[in-house]
C-alpha cells in the first residue's frame, strides 16, 4: 500500500493556525513524524486564499524538503497553481490532481495542462473520474469512460498507466448505501483494462456523516485492499489505519513471510 500522508493540508484547523503564523517547526514535526510512520508521500496543500496560494506552497515546500527526503505529493484544485509551483520540488513525486472538468479562464481541462508538464520524467499522477460534463458520477460506467479518456490523453504525451493513481471518487456511505461496491466494481472494471494503473482513494470520504468514522475507514482500508486499491490519502498516524494495512496486506500474500508486518511492529509502526 502507497501512503500518502494527509497531515499537511491547511483545511486543518492547526495546519491553518501554523500558516498564518508562519510556525515553520509545526510544519516540519508534521513531515518528519508522517515520514517515521511509514508515509511514501507527504501531501502538501494549501487550503488559502487564491491570491496567496502559490506563495503559501512554496513556503510549505522548502520547510518539508528541508525536513525529509520523502517524496512532495503536490495538491492543489488549481492546475495553474501546480504548474507554478513544480520547479521548486527537487525530485518527482505525486501530483494531486488532475481530471477532464475545464479549467476558468483556459479552453483546455486540468489534465491538458498537467500532462505535458510531467512527460519525459518521473512524475506520476493522480487522477479523479469527474469532468464538466458529469460532475462526479456515482454510476461505476461513467466513472470507467471516463478513466479511459484520460489514459488515453495521458498516452499523447508519453505518460504510462502505471504512472496514474485513478481515485474513482467514493461517495459518503451516508447518502449512498452502495457506495463502497460501487468503488470496489469500479476498481475490477478500471484494473481489467489497465491491470498496472493504481487505484486511490481519500479514505476518509466514505465515512463522511457516519457516527465512528475510524471504525468505517478501517474496514474501509481493508476491503478495498482486497479489492485492489494500491494507494491511499490518510493519516499515516493513525495506528488502527496501519495495524489493518500491514495485517491485510499479510493475509493477502502481499507481504513475503510477512517481514514487512514484523519489522513494522518492533519499530512501534502498529500495535
Amino acid at each position: 500500500m502507497i501512503i500518502i500522508g494527509e497531515k499537511i493540508n491547511g483545511a486543518i484547523p492547526p495546519v491553518k493556525k501554523a500558516i498564518e503564523e508562519k510556525n515553520a517547526e509545526f510544519i516540519r514535526d508534521r513531515a518528519i513524524k508522517q515520514t517515521e510512520a511509514g508515509a511514501d508521500y507527504i501531501d502538501i496543500c494549501a487550503s488559502t486564499a487564491p491570491n496567496v496560494e502559490v506563495e503559501t506552497l512554496k513556503w510549505l515546500i522548502d520547510i518539508v524538503q528541508d525536513a525529509v527526503d520523502t517524496p512532495i505529493c503536490i495538491d492543489s484544485p488549481n492546475p495553474l497553481f501546480l504548474k507554478e509551483v513544480l520547479p521548486f520540488i527537487k525530485k518527482p513525486g505525486l501530483i494531486n490532481s488532475v481530471n477532464l472538468e475545464d479549467v476558468e479562464g483556459t479552453d483546455q481541462d486540468k489534465c491538458d495542462i498537467i500532462f505535458p508538464l510531467i512527460q519525459g520524467t518521473e512524475w506520476q499522477v493522480i487522477a479523479l473520474t469527474c469532468d464538466s460534463e458529469h460532475g462526479t458520477p456515482q454510476d461505476v460506467k461513467t466513472r470507467v469512460e471516463i478513466t479511459k479518456a484520460m489514459v488515453e490523453k495521458a498516452a499523447k504525451y508519453d505518460i504510462t498507466p502505471d504512472r496514474i493513481h485513478i481515485d474513482p471518487l467514493v461517495m459518503a456511505l451516508s447518502t449512498d448505501n452502495q457506495s463502497l461496491l460501487n468503488f470496489i466494481d469500479s476498481i475490477k472494471q478500471i484494473k481489467a483494462l489497465y491491470p498496472t494503473i493504481k487505484i486511490t482513494s481519500g479514505l476518509s470520504n466514505i465515512s463522511f456523516g457516519m457516527p465512528l468514522r475510524k471504525l468505517i475507514n478501517q474496514n474501509f482500508m481493508t476491503l478495498s485492499i482486497y479489492a485492489g486499491m494500491d494507494s491511499a490519502i490518510m493519516d499515516p498516524l493513525n495506528k488502527d489505519i496501519m495495524n489493518s494495512i500491514y495485517s491485510t496486506e499479510a493475509l493477502l500474500a502481499k507481504d513475503r513471510h510477512c517481514r514487512k508486518f514484523s519489522a513494522a511492529y518492533r519499530k512501534g509502526k502498529i500495535g
